[in-house]
């Protein structure tokens, strides 16, 4: 879940509230809390007046049409959309215009993305409701329990469970829902300082993160001369990527509290009795700690390969000011509240420019800093709704049909645990099927930088198995839970990266992502790997990727079920490279761009009933160099969507942008088109026929 505020940026709102109205509200909260009882046996029509009285007038300061003395109100129960027929169940109301549409179900709707007997979502029906009505910024869900706040989009909201809300939860609530604070535009306000305050303090930490690494890089360089600068450099990546763990940690209880300022207290306190005892010989005792678990430093065993043994990095050489100072300032970072996971990543995926600069530095190789799509001017990431889009219309596709197979899209209540019927026992079997295909699923991304893409699949994932034991449990079984996370890291995600920086990286995001106190971290050295994804052959390149070896238990089930990704684009100039491309890549044609070879290559790593779905420039659907690729695509997959986003996906960077979704089923079929066009998707059905086209064919006009 994207959340829709900074916490810290609405905590300061919330301060600064009245607080005499909201107690006032919240002695009649309480009184909605009492019926939460005879609420969970209400349908749907029964309570959505109710709901609307209970929470909206009487703790929000809303007044109702129905019950407006004159003709001034700022709820309507059943509005009628502005420009169709459709009513959404209700309306909030500023100067007499809809600033906000609601959308109510029963209890019985427990997932509000999810279709159940309906055309669409609950969550998808109020966005139809929002297009219609001219003024309308909110977007208000709800099963009256669950209630959900979205602003302009369906990618982030704040999620309240309006029966387990304490004085805290509904002052929360409060600020944000209430007439006083939507009548002044103020969750708009928090919007626009939260996304100033993440992009102000990203980009802060961006370069106090660089500043650090560059330092302590530099001073491993002069103090360890004998060996080599690049693998220097690796295992400089690696003592950043452990002291961003413990950054984490002491902010989230994986760690004790101010874990990196006990560190260098007691460095100094131990240099009292053994003189050359330095900050880093301090930090390594930690990083054992960390590793194996230590009762005396309240620290629980870790372990998941980050920390493990490693010689290089126990024997180099570091000054104590460079791990003080530079350290401290990281520290001063709040990583629980101030720097959500999404921020690291967005750190992590930029930092990598930085890390194939330097590596090309060292190797003596040109980088070219223009045509690198990461940037070094503030901090550049692949949009969260991006990752987010190609998850859920290539593994969200998957598992959508999947569940249709199985008949187990929508699930109801067992009638009698103890004698299930012959349709409710074929029911639960099919739910534990469906348990097993989901830790058999195998998702790839060939060029994964920091892990992005994989973030977002290990997100949807987690998403459905909870679905999943929720369905279990309306089976009557009890015991469904078990260790998501670990099952899924273990099963699921497959990464490769040609910088070895980058995958460190992109494994660490992971573990942050995952991370519980007390339980070790999931060995990762086996599914997110260093290699060149393109080349096979190591007699051509030393770091060359064999995938069937690397990875013998995919291929043996005819290879990935989804390949996602955001692949390299750059031309690099290398005349090996060259002469590779041209004996083992149909599409080597004009240009040596890296994603035709991506894009080339990922379709012969995707099984049968797979989806391939990625990120790329236009260019390949028009550009004459790319025809043998269009080629490739027509002969060998089914091409599900083309969606077109223009210009302006990534900031700073001067390309039109595309996703595509590939399938190796129904060659021959249609292709879904979309065009982004301001706040619209405008969707055409194309016959496949583009091998040879130019735009004016491929494209539709909206």
């Amino acid at each position: 879940m994207q959340q829709l505020f900074g916490q810290k940026v609405l905590n300061d709102f919330i301060e600064k509230q009245d607080e005499n109205l909201i107690e006032a509200r919240w002695q009649k909260y309480k009184n909605f809390l009492a019926k939460k009882e005879k609420i969970a046996s209400w349908i749907e029509t029964d309570y959505q007046d109710g709901f609307l009285e209970d929470i909206f007038e009487n703790c929000l300061g809303y007044i109702s049409k129905t019950r407006s003395t004159d003709e001034h109100y700022t709820l309507e129960r059943e509005k009628k959309n502005e420009t169709n027929a459709q009513k959404a169940d209700g309306a909030l109301l500023v100067d007499d215009k809809v600033v906000a549409v609601i959308e109510l179900k029963d209890l019985k709707t427990k997932d509000l993305e999810k279709k159940y007997n309906r055309q669409e979502s609950a969550v998808r029906q109020a966005f139809g409701y929002l297009q219609h009505n001219n003024d309308a910024k909110y977007v208000i869900v709800s099963n009256f329990n669950e209630l959900r706040f979205y602003f302009d989009k369906a990618t982030a909201y704040e999620q309240f469970f309006l029966f387990d809300l304490d004085y805290e939860g509904f002052k929360k609530l409060h600020t944000i829902l209430c007439y006083e604070n939507i009548s002044k535009e103020l969750p708009h306000a928090i919007r626009e300082k939260s996304l100033t305050f993440e992009q102000d303090i990203s980009n802060q930490l961006y370069k106090d993160y660089t500043a650090f690494r560059t330092k302590l890089f530099e001073n491993i360089l002069k103090n360890n001369p004998h060996v080599d600068k690049l693998e220097l450099l690796n295992a400089t990546q690696k003592l950043i990527d452990r002291i961003v763990f413990i950054l984490f940690g002491e902010d989230t209880d994986l760690l004790p509290k101010n874990t990196i300022g006990t560190i260098i207290q007691r460095q100094k306190e131990v240099k009292k009795l053994v003189k050359n005892f330095t900050l880093y010989d301090s930090y390594k005792v930690y990083f054992e700690a960390i590793n194996s678990g230590d009762e005396d430093l309240d620290i629980t065993m870790y372990n998941g390969g980050l920390f493990a043994e490693d010689t290089l990095l126990n024997k180099l050489i570091i000054e104590d000011e460079v791990l003080d100072a530079r350290a401290k300032i990281l520290s001063a970072y709040n990583f629980g509240s101030d720097i959500s996971v999404n921020i690291l990543g967005h750190i992590f995926e930029n930092s990598i420019s930085e890390l194939e600069e330097i590596s090309a530095e060292l190797l003596n190789n040109d980088f070219d800093k223009k045509q690198s799509k990461r940037k070094k001017d503030g901090v550049f990431y692949t949009p969260a709704y991006i990752t987010e889009y190609i998850v859920q219309n290539t593994l969200g596709k998957l598992c959508e049909e999947k569940r249709a197979q199985l008949n187990i899209a929508e699930v109801e209540a067992i009638t009698n645990p103890k004698k299930p019927t012959k349709k409710e026992q074929e029911t639960k079997e099919n739910l534990l099927k469906y348990k097993e295909w989901l830790f058999d699923l195998k998702i790839l991304d060939p060029a994964c930088g920091s892990g992005a893409f994989l973030n977002q699949a290990l997100e949807y994932l987690l998403k459905e198995h909870k679905r999943l034991q929720n369905d279990l449990a309306l089976m009557g079984d009890l015991f469904a839970s078990y260790e998501v996370e670990k099952e899924v890291l273990e099963h699921n995600l497959y990464g490769v990266d040609i910088n070895e920086g980058a995958v460190e990286i992109a494994r660490l995001s992971l573990w942050l992502r995952t991370a519980k106190r007390g339980r070790p971290l999931t060995k990762l050295a086996n599914k997110i790997k260093v290699g060149n994804s393109l080349i096979d052959d190591k007699t051509v390149v030393p770091n060359a990727f064999e995938w069937h070896v690397e990875f013998p238990e995919v291929f043996a089930q005819g290879g990935f079920d989804v390949v996602i990704g955001n692949p390299p684009y750059t031309y690099r100039n290398v005349s090996i490279d060259k002469s590779y491309f041209q004996q083992h890549y149909i599409s080597t044609q004009g240009n040596y761009d890296l994603y035709k070879f991506f894009m080339e290559k990922s379709i012969h790593l995707v099984s049968h009933n797979g989806l391939i779905g990625m990120i790329v420039p236009n260019t390949f659907l028009s550009a004459e160099s790319y025809s043998n690729l269009r080629q490739i695509i027509i002969d060998n997959t089914n091409i599900k969507e083309i969606y077109d986003l223009g210009l302006g996906v990534f900031s700073n960077v001067v390309v039109e942008s595309v996703i595509y979704i590939l399938s190796k089923q129904n060659i021959g079929n249609e292709t879904n088109i979309k065009m982004q066009r301001t706040r619209n998707i405008y969707c055409h059905q194309k016959s496949r026929q583009f091998s040879e086209n130019l735009y004016s064919n491929l494209y539709v006009t909206a």
